[in-house]
């Protein structure tokens, strides 16, 4: 599959088949998320994949979301950051986070596997599940597996026309006429 295939293919799943995700294809995908971006080269995310039944329970407790408990594997993203924060404004570790879950995501989709983002959680439990250290943001958690739902792919979402998120030279100049 290419790029663009897995762009359009990729949406967020929330129903998940009773089928184990096989290492390989884990540790392909985890080969895809090390080469993402980070501003410096920090590379400050760090990721756990939780496939132990109880303990994906004990996380998906965090979230009160079922269809993680369901999920053959959730990924908790987390980073190992010294908190900088980049000439723009923004912390670097939350956005280069982002750009690693979405290799994920795309890598994932490439392989016919499902996932879906979760930002509604309480990271102190996911802490404490997972033995992550205090001073390690907990940043997004994923649920990742073969998904049970028709495929409905995000390219069919409701989207914002070209022309109003994308400008040329100032804002509100149209890029696409």
């Amino acid at each position: 599959m290419n790029l663009f295939d897995a762009i359009a293919k990729r949406h967020s799943v929330r129903t998940y088949l009773d089928k184990p995700v096989e290492p390989e294809k884990l540790q392909s995908i985890f080969s895809a998320v090390r080469l993402a971006p980070s501003a410096r080269n920090g590379q400050e995310w760090r990721f756990i994949a939780v496939t132990d039944p109880e303990l994906r329970e004990r996380v998906a407790a965090a979230g009160g979301q079922p269809f993680l408990s369901q999920c053959p594997v959730i990924v908790a993203a987390c980073a190992e950051t010294d908190r900088r924060v980049m000439r723009c404004g923004e912390m670097a570790y939350p956005i280069d986070v982002a750009i690693a879950i979405d290799h994920l995501t795309l890598a994932a989709a490439a392989m016919g596997l499902g996932t879906c983002w979760v930002g509604s959680f309480d990271p102190q439990i996911v802490r404490e599940a997972l033995g992550i250290p205090e001073n390690a943001p907990v940043v997004e958690l994923i649920a990742l597996g073969y998904s049970a739902e028709e495929d409905k792919p995000a390219a069919d979402k409701a989207r914002l026309k070209m022309s109003e998120i994308f400008w040329e030279n100032s804002w509100n100049n149209p890029f696409l006429r």
